[in-house]
This record gives structure tokens, C-alpha cells and sequence, in this order.
């Protein structure tokens, strides 16, 4: 069914095929090594995309720098969630006029969410020509054709088709860390909430097949992988439209029933679609981390229906009670907007009382930016930029304070947590409820599950002490 279309093994095999004849070019051309430079911006998604494209760029033989400078190939795959990191992305490219002159032979290319859109597509064609490749979403398993294309025929290439050709399997993935790995599940949005571009670019919903999730995960969890987010736009909506009988419950299940020692996290879930039999298997799934990523966006249901999110204020705080009896020990944190267009003094207060209420381990809070495309950028906007900017400084002074009091409940309590990051003696890791803790510890222990005692906490950060065993 089209929720489950995948690319075909023969255009897979011939992109692989690419791989080979680009190596085969560039091997003559640069007999010392060749290096890439690659820049992910924006969301998990993104950066699982990325380390699918680095997987191609491998097979061709690249190797990867951070220094951009030396690179013979560039590669921005980019975020338009917000217009500030559009701005950023823009500006960063423009900067690369100067190291293509440097290095003319450098290929340039510019992919994602960004690139999907029009008008940005429209303006990398006529305002910067020294970028050599332009692709969006849909096409990225075809980046080694691209480059290919671009060494022979010495042309731009422009590949941003408006509908996905399916879901590519059997891509390589070049992982950034051998500790934590990201695992897509699914890919696109069917909600179209009015502020948000992510349907126009990602495009609907697919997901993938249980045994090719499965199949990767156990992939994962074979090279040692301890730390398994699983992504999707809307996680909650796995399977449908597909011909196979697995919600997301049942795939966390699945999952959680592999042999070996890891974590198993997920984001993100759309509250219309978070159901009781989810929590369930949170709180049944000993793997499962006890922590919620529910965007709630704002506290106030004339805003929610204005924002086409399909549940009311009421509606939210009842799953949220749920899964507190659920997973008493459960932590839940948000996504929420500032200023959405219309939005009122008593919206927002609205808004505030339901972060009191809840008590949020934390929020990723937004000022409403404009998405051009999306039924909210034309929507009448009369509270200025002023106010707005008041009213998110003191919604983060009540999440402040909630978290701090929420943190230091933590102090003398013992968490299993991953030793994820080593500096300076000093171990990072996160405790089961998705708190960062920082413990002195040596660095033998990176990669490793151990037991550690909270002895301070800050407002985001939690001290602790490593307990032997």
C-alpha cells in the first residue's frame, strides 16, 4: 500500500553502483584522499538523514572533516521549521563563494527540508550559482547519482520532486557515535497543524516495515549501540495505512523483547493519537525510558483549533493524568508557542496554568515564527514582537522554577544511566527520565550502564556520584 511503498532493490543496487563509479573518479583525481564536510541542521530526523548520506559519501570513498576549508565536497542538508534558521542556512551557503574559489573543484550541495520549499529552491538556482547540487527530501538515496552527474556532465543538478518515490532500505548508515543511534520508523505528517511547513516538505506519512526496523535494530544493537531513539514526525502513527497489523505499541514491544542491554527512547508522539495501550507498553517495557515527549504547543483550546491540532486543553490534561498513573514515575516534556497568530493575554495564561499543572521536566519553547505556505502566515497577527518577546521570557521564568524543584526531588535517589560523553574525568550520561548527570568516573566506563547516586541538582543538570557494585 502507498503508506508502505518502498524503492525498489534494483534502483538500490544502482545507486550503490554510483558509489563505485564516483570512487572510481575520484580516486584518480585526489590519489592522496578525499574529505567531506557535512553540516546537518534542524531535527533528529535530520541528523538519521545524514548519517545516511555520510553512509553514501563513505562508499565513495570520502573521508570527513570538521574543518570546511579542507573539504573537496560541502554538503548543508537544512531545516525550515523556523525562519531564523533558514536565515542562518542562507548566510552559511553565501560564505562558500569564497571557498569555491578557493577550491573550484569542490562540489557544493544543499539538501533538506529547506531546499523542498519553492521559493528557496528558485532562489539557490539564480542567487548562487557556485552551488552545484540542489535535492530535497524525497531523492536523497540518489546523492551518488547526483554527484556523478555533476563529475561527468560538469552541470547543476536540481532534483526536488513535489511526491515521494518511497522508502529507500538498504542505504548505509555512517553513525556519529557508537554509543547512541537513531532509528527512523516512519517519515512525513498527515496532521498539517496550521503553523507548520513539516507536510509540505517531509510529505505524508510512511512507514516502515517491522522487519526491516527490526532487522536494524538488531544491526545496532550488534556494534554496541546501548541508546535507541526511535523517530518519526508523529511516532503514534506508525502502520497505518499499511498493509501490515503492528501499531507503535506493538513495534516497542518488539523491540523491547531483543536480547541484550540498551534503552529504548521514541519521539515524537502527537497527543491525538497517544492511546492508552501506548502507555502501557511504556510502562510494562523495562527498556522502554519512562519519559514523554508530548507536545502540547499551547494550554488554550480556541488556539489549539486554531492551530488544527485536534485536541482540546481538557483533552491533553486527561492523558497527561493517564499516564501518571500509569508510569508514576513518568517524565514528560513539550514543545509549546509563544505568540501563535491571535493569540491573547489569556491564551497565554492559559497556557502557563497548564505548564503549573503539569510540571514539566522541561520545554522547548518557540516565539511563532512564519512559515510561508502555511495557513498561519496569513492569519491576522496583532500583538507585536515586543510582547510577544515579555510573555516567552516569563513562561521560561515558570518552567525554570518547575524544573528546579523537579530536579531536586532527584538529590539521594540512584539512577541506571549510560555513560555517554567523557571529559576532564568527568562522565555525562542521562538518568531514565531523560535528566543529563554529570559524575566523575573513569573513561573506561564510556559506553557502559551503570548505577549513579544524585548528590546536587541544578535546574537542568544533575550532579552525581558513580556507586560501585
Amino acid at each position: 500500500m502507498s503508506g508502505c511503498k518502498t524503492v525498489s532493490n534494483e534502483e538500490i543496487l544502482k545507486q550503490l553502483d554510483y558509489c563505485q563509479r564516483v570512487k572510481n573518479i575520484l580516486v584518480e583525481r585526489y590519489p592522496d584522499g578525499y574529505k567531506a564536510f557535512v553540516h546537518i541542521y534542524g531535527c533528529q530526523q535530520n541528523v538519521s538523514d545524514g548519517e545516511r548520506l555520510k553512509g553514501l559519501l563513505s562508499q565513495m570513498g570520502y573521508s570527513f572533516t570538521d574543518n570546511v576549508n579542507e573539504a573537496d565536497l560541502v554538503l548543508y542538508d537544512t531545516c525550515a521549521v523556523r525562519e531564523h534558521a533558514e536565515d542562518r542556512v542562507i548566510g552559511n551557503i553565501g560564505a562558500l563563494k569564497a571557498h569555491k574559489r578557493e577550491r573550484p573543484d569542490c562540489i557544493i550541495a544543499v539538501c533538506g527540508c529547506m531546499t523542498q520549499q519553492p521559493h528557496v529552491a528558485e532562489k539557490l538556482k539564480k542567487s548562487y550559482p557556485f552551488v552545484n547540487i540542489v535535492f530535497g527530501t524525497h531523492t536523497q538515496y540518489k546523492f551518488a547519482e547526483y554527484i556523478y552527474n555533476n563529475l561527468i556532465k560538469r552541470k547543476r543538478v536540481y532534483d526536488i520532486p513535489d511526491e515521494n518515490l518511497g522508502i529507500a532500505e538498504g542505504i548505509p548508515a555512517h553513525r556519529d557515535s557508537n554509543i547512541k543511534g537513531w532509528l527512523p520508523v516512519m517519515y512525513g505528517c498527515n496532521n498539517f497543524c496550521t503553523y507548520c511547513v513539516v507536510p509540505y516538505v517531509r510529505g505524508r506519512e510512511r512507514s516502515r516495515t517491522p522487519d526491516e526496523i527490526i532487522k536494524e535494530a538488531k544491526q545496532m544493537i550488534a556494534c554496541g549501540i546501548k541508546d535507541i531513539t526511535l523517530l518519526g514526525q508523529n511516532v503514534n502513527s506508525y502502520g497505518k495505512g499499511c498493509d501490515f497489523e503492528m501499531d507503535f505499541a506493538d513495534l516497542l514491544r518488539e523491540i523491547n523483547s531483543l536480547e541484550g542491554d540498551f534503552v529504548i527512547r521514541f519521539m515524537t508522539s502527537h497527543p491525538k493519537d497517544c492511546t492508552e495501550k501506548l502507555l502501557l507498553a511504556m510502562s510494562e517495557c523495562e527498556k522502554v525510558a519512562k519519559h514523554l515527549h508530548l507536545p502540547f504547543q499551547s494550554g488554550s483550546s480556541r488556539v489549539l483549533k486554531q492551530m488544527n491540532r485536534y485536541y482540546d486543553r481538557q483533552q491533553y490534561l486527561k492523558l497527561v493524568k493517564k499516564a501518571k498513573e500509569l508510569i508514576p514515575d513518568i517524565s514528560l516534556t513539550s514543545d509549546v508557542i509563544v505568540g501563535f497568530p491571535g493569540e491573547t493575554r489569556e491564551d497565554f495564561e492559559q497556557t502557563v496554568s497548564l505548564i503549573k499543572e503539569v510540571e514539566f521536566t522541561s520545554l522547548f519553547t518557540f516565539i511563532y515564527s512564519p512559515r510561508k505556505g502555511t495557513p498561519a502566515a496569513v492569519m491576522p497577527d496583532p500583538v507585536t514582537a515586543e510582547e510577544k518577546s515579555k510573555w516567552f521570557t516569563e513562561l521560561c521564568k515558570v518552567q525554570e522554577e518547575i524544573a528546579a524543584t523537579r530536579t531536586k526531588s532527584y538529590e539521594g535517589k540512584v539512577f541506571k544511566v549510560l555513560c555517554e560523553e567523557y571529559k576532564d574525568g568527568v562522565i555525562s550520561g542521562r538518568t531514565g527520565t531523560n535528566v543529563m548527570i554529570d559524575f566523575l568516573a573513569d573513561k573506561k566506563y564510556l559506553g557502559s550502564f551503570v548505577d549513579v547516586q544524585v548528590t546536587k541538582a541544578k535546574t537542568w543538570v544533575l550532579t552525581g556520584k558513580l556507586l560501585d557494585k
